[in-house]
């Protein structure tokens, strides 16, 4: 089989130092299936005598299509530019050499399909025979989606690991299908400052389907969305070690059906921000995240336990219209933070923009916490206390997702 390698000519190479000599782009790197570096293994073990594996890597011109009776190794990260496509079909296996700089991406204009299926996910996985969170990167997806970091229009933020362009104007911008996809063993850090998550959302839109998802033992967030509209359903994050489900400039999409479950390494449940609070607010008209939440069930591991804090953090002026939640084993189940400035978390609960509807709580100490510095009873932000049942999550997660 055929793996994508860098093939340059020399002549190529001094045209493109010479062409680059006089401004700060970046190297253009073209790469093409030229080189064979797949091999198969012999095993005298039960089942399939045969595994072919091969290399992939490298910044990608033209589409790739995987194909399931291969076990893959992603030995750097793999970049999908602008107009191409990365067409995986359900069952095919992605092994990722160590490495936070061990990623997939998705860059604006480009698509991925990745249509698996229940009985024949897509499992994105570490290389190492003792895998561990952070062995490397993770799924990163780029769109043309509105983000609040930036003055509006088209313009652009960079994604903290690849520095790659992401926002833009377009809600309804399509990146393509995600379904029934696994990231395991994710959230390698960059630096002090940055890590990758589990499945990143960088100004995605809402023409792109993303369905029945798991991030899977990561060292950062499970799932972030860094604006954006996707819509996102049936999602599963296990053993998150930072936040299993993050939102930020200005995310504006739908979240439904959604199964948290705590490992002993963790943080919050749900960490919401209104915007970006290191790059700052800067959308004209000004605006905030506002996701629709519903159906979601979120399991810590015992309101007695020192590392149980809070399930749900409401932070930096995000609004947010939640329905049908079971929060388990916490100490608080919703902590809201802000001030009466630039940070109006409790603003939006006056008026109507921040609120739960259907909610339970089993083993939580504090149902909610108001940090806001606005005036607010329990009742204005909740109501229908006791009516919560959560996701089913035993059936809709049952055959695709890692227990």
């Amino acid at each position: 089989m055929k793996t994508i390698k860098l093939l340059l000519s020399l002549a190529v190479v001094a045209s493109l130092f010479a062409s680059c000599e006089a401004d700060d782009t970046a190297d253009i790197i073209i790469n093409d299936n030229s080189v064979d570096n797949s091999t198969t293994n012999n095993n005298s073990g039960g089942g399939d005598p045969t595994t072919t594996i091969e290399n992939i890597g490298g910044t990608m011109t033209t589409d790739l299509t995987l194909d399931s009776n291969i076990t893959y190794i992603l030995t750097e990260a793999l970049i999908m530019t602008e107009g191409t496509s990365l067409n995986i079909p359900c069952g095919t296996v992605i092994k990722a050499n160590f490495g936070a700089g061990v990623y997939i991406a998705i860059s604006q204009g480009a698509t991925i399909n990745a249509n698996g299926q229940a009985n024949c996910p897509i499992v994105l996985t570490s290389n190492s025979n003792t895998p561990n969170a952070g062995d490397w990167g993770g799924l990163i997806i780029l769109g043309r989606a509105p983000i609040n970091s930036v003055a509006g229009g088209n313009a652009t933020s960079t994604s903290e690991i690849g520095g790659l362009p992401y926002g833009g104007n377009n809600t309804s911008d399509n990146s393509g299908v995600i379904r029934y996809v696994r990231v395991e063993y994710s959230g390698g850090a960059a630096d002090a400052s940055s890590e990758n998550n589990g499945f990143s959302f960088y100004g995605v839109g809402n023409g792109t389907t993303v369905e029945y998802i798991q991030a899977f033992e990561g060292k950062d967030d499970g799932i972030e969305f860094f604006g954006g509209t996707v819509n996102a359903s049936f999602i599963a994050v296990k053993g998150a070690q930072d936040d299993s489900v993050d939102w930020t400039e200005g995310y504006s999409g739908n979240l439904n059906n959604v199964y948290i479950e705590h490992g002993v390494n963790h943080d919050k449940g749900i960490e919401a921000d209104g915007f970006n609070t290191d790059s700052g607010n800067n959308s004209n008209p000004l605006y905030f995240s506002k996701p629709t939440v519903s159906n979601v069930t979120i399991i810590g591991r015992g309101s007695s336990s020192t590392s149980e804090p809070e399930a749900v953090r409401l932070r930096a002026g995000t609004q947010g219209i939640f329905t049908n939640i079971l929060i388990q084993g916490f100490d608080e189940g919703f902590d809201l933070d802000g001030d009466m400035g630039d940070s109006p978390t409790g603003q939006g609960v006056l008026d109507g923009n921040l609120s739960v509807t259907d909610v339970t709580f089993v083993d939580v100490t504090t149902k909610l916490k108001n940090d806001t510095g606005f005036t607010f009873s329990e009742g204005d932000f909740i109501s229908g206390d006791g009516n919560g049942t959560g996701t089913n999550f035993s059936t809709w997660g049952a055959g695709w997702t890692r227990n």
